[in-house]
């Protein structure tokens, strides 16, 4: 709901068998691929979020949506804190 509130279009994504949860247009045409997961902090849950990510060739910006406190960069996927992201922080 918070990201048609934010007037992207929005649609739901598969590569190869993998599921992107979000890619989100805005009207200028600015491109996202979203991932979203309650925790990463499980190796395997955070491999099991990036795959679908890093399997897109493109170079459009990448998120990984998390309650997590800790952010980063995973081969220039953005990690970041739901509320942080909520509050446009």
């Amino acid at each position: 709901m918070e990201l048609i509130r934010r007037n992207y279009q929005v649609w739901i994504g598969k590569v190869n068998n993998l599921e992107v949860d979000f890619i989100v247009r805005n009207n200028d045409g600015f491109t996202q691929y979203i991932q979203v997961s309650q925790t990463v902090q499980d190796k395997g849950t955070l491999e099991r979020e990036l795959t679908p990510l890093n399997t897109i060739p493109d170079h459009f910006e990448k998120l990984l949506i998390t309650m997590d406190y800790d952010t980063g960069t995973y081969n220039g996927i953005k990690k970041i804190n739901a509320i942080d992201w909520l509050l446009n922080k």
